[in-house]
């Protein structure tokens, strides 16, 4: 016996007819009588007396109209004390700029409209310094994309973390319009740059140890003319035509006109690509509001990525947690 089963009955004993009751359900007539059928069937009474005027309840369907308002009613309280008893606490969530860029408001307000009462902690810093943080058990959970040495720390000191591959992001040579004297190409490979001016953040930066690799790869030496951890500062020193950088479409996502001032061309090496991971404590140590939040960062990074909103990134493998040591990293 089904809830909605009693919930058609209700409805049927108080409009005194099936058809009636079809139609304010929203349901085929053919398929609520099945359903009174079915519910007689089980209980194995007749619970109504139908004639051509409509339906009338039995004296069993009088008993058991009562009991099953009550049971509604009871379904209905039961609702109201899960809706009323919401999660609440305080979930840190440490991102880096460019993923702040894109996935930050929309966590916030996803966060605001499926757990108003969790209050979020955000903090946004480069890779390296959210995975001391995460291993300091200053953050709950944070994006990060340098594994699997998380950021200059052994894995030793990072076992204790749950792992989940989110996203691929294509890098792109990003340069002032300004300073291209004809068109630039959609696509480079790493070795065609061995000539460009290229200002890069720095060292212990997860970007930039990705980048090191696959310049080594290249066997090509960077003309690197500045470094930066400021992602601000490094896309106005692009903006203003003194280098170009290498960076994930995001990177010029707070950029007002970027578009229009900006040539962006992928790099088509296969193993150049930012993989995004979303790490936290493990399991018994997350509060159920980190949880939540963990699962809400999911959902937000899927429908960014499905809608088109996040460019050039792709989804990684299935959504199942892994082992820091194993996490198949390409950056």
């Amino acid at each position: 016996m089904e809830l909605r089963q009693l919930r058609y009955f209700v409805r049927v004993v108080e409009l005194g007819s099936i058809s009636r009751a079809a139609l304010d359900l929203n349901l085929v007539q053919s398929a609520l009588s099945q359903q009174i059928t079915r519910l007689e069937g089980e209980l194995s009474t007749r619970l109504l007396q139908r004639s051509p005027q409509g339906v009338t309840p039995t004296e069993a369907g009088v008993a058991f109209f009562r009991e099953a308002q009550l049971t509604l009613r009871h379904a209905e309280q039961a609702i109201r004390a899960a809706q009323h008893a919401r999660l609440s606490g305080t979930v840190s969530v440490g991102l880096a700029p460019t993923t702040a860029a894109v996935l930050g408001l929309p966590l916030m307000q996803a966060m605001r409209e499926r757990y108003p009462d969790v209050r979020l902690h955000m903090v946004e810093s480069l890779s390296g310094h959210l995975s001391t943080m995460l291993n300091a058990r200053q953050l709950d959970l944070a994006v990060l994309f340098d594994l699997p040495m998380a950021g200059g720390q052994s894995l030793q000191a990072a076992r204790r973390w749950s792992v989940l591959p989110l996203i691929e992001e294509d890098i792109f040579l990003i340069s002032a319009r300004s300073t291209r004297a004809k068109k630039f190409p959609q696509s480079l490979r790493m070795s065609q740059l061995c000539d460009e001016p290229l200002i890069l953040p720095t060292g212990p930066h997860g970007l930039r140890s990705g980048l090191n690799a696959a310049f080594s790869r290249a066997k090509l030496a960077p003309r690197v003319v500045m470094e930066m951890d400021s992602l601000a500062m490094l896309m106005d020193a692009v903006s203003a035509g003194l280098g170009s950088t290498l960076q994930p479409w995001a990177a010029v996502a707070r950029l007002q006109g970027a578009t229009e001032s900006l040539c962006m061309t992928r790099i088509t090496d296969h193993q150049v690509k930012r993989v995004n991971f979303l790490c936290g404590l493990s399991d018994d140590e997350l509060s159920p509001a980190a949880l939540a939040t963990r699962v809400v960062m999911s959902d937000c990074v899927r429908t960014l990525v499905r809608s088109g909103v996040w460019l050039g990134a792709s989804l990684s493998v299935p959504a199942s947690h892994v082992e820091v040591g194993h996490s198949a990293v390409k950056f």
